[in-house]
């Protein structure tokens, strides 16, 4: 197993095939409670994009913060150019 993995508690094991990393389980278990707060109602904007602009903003205010604002080092990190990472950083107003 590797370092950031985790094994699921028995209950949550049988839904899932394998162990997760623990930032994979932390997802899945927030997109389930997601799911089932909104049971049958619509995501207008659809899953996908909610998860993602709810997930980058502290991506990258994260990164940015352990590379004390270092936005090339940041950038490398992400495995993303300078350019669209300043993009990404103007987008959700952490310029």
């Amino acid at each position: 197993m590797s370092v950031n993995a985790v094994r699921l508690p028995v209950y949550e094991a049988s839904r899932e095939t394998s162990s997760q990393s623990a930032l994979s389980e932390c997802v899945s278990r927030t997109v389930r409670r997601y799911l089932a707060d909104i049971g049958d109602t619509a995501c207008t904007e659809g899953l996908h994009a909610l998860v993602i602009r709810e997930v980058e903003g502290p991506l990258l205010r994260e990164v940015m913060a352990f590379h004390e604002g270092n936005q090339s080092r940041a950038a490398t990190a992400l495995g993303i150019n300078r350019a669209t990472l300043r993009k990404k950083l103007s987008q959700h107003g952490l310029l």
